[in-house]
């Protein structure tokens, strides 16, 4: 079954994105980020080119002929995507075919328009059996 866990009051969505997509990288782990719409894909895209002075994450969008060799994958469809390990969700709604993967990170703001749709999304998880664990953002450094 598939381990979710819930990151609380990013203050910034992306870059909590682009941490915790490097932290599974590392871990050998492949990823799979589902953006709200092409536009958050190409943010996402360009903010992973530069957020890391040190060092480079290999990534690229899902169209791209070289998706199935790059472990960081951007898209606004998951459905046709070669990963499986780790998606982690940008969009309101929980995401499509979101079971095949081993791992569903979501990601939650600050504003209360992001929190109802999440809560939205937590129940709809909890109440098909998922076991949910819960990451306060404003009280650790995950």
């Amino acid at each position: 079954m598939t381990r979710i866990d819930f990151y609380f009051e990013a203050e910034d969505k992306l870059q909590v994105a682009c941490r915790l997509s490097a932290k599974a990288a590392q871990q050998k782990l492949r990823v799979l980020i589902y953006a709200a719409d092409e536009a958050q894909a190409q943010r996402i895209d360009k903010l992973l080119w530069t957020w890391q002075a040190a060092g480079f994450l290999p990534h690229c969008l899902s169209r791209s002929p070289l998706a199935a060799e790059t472990p960081v994958l951007i898209t606004h469809d998951p459905e046709d995507t070669p990963h499986d390990e780790v998606l982690l969700n940008l969009h309101c709604a929980w995401p499509p075919a979101f079971s095949r993967f081993r791992r569903l990170v979501e990601i939650v703001g600050r504003d209360e328009e992001d929190r109802k749709a999440a809560r939205a999304r937590f129940r709809f998880y909890r109440d098909r059996g998922y076991d949910i664990a819960k990451h306060d953002l404003s009280k650790t450094n995950d």
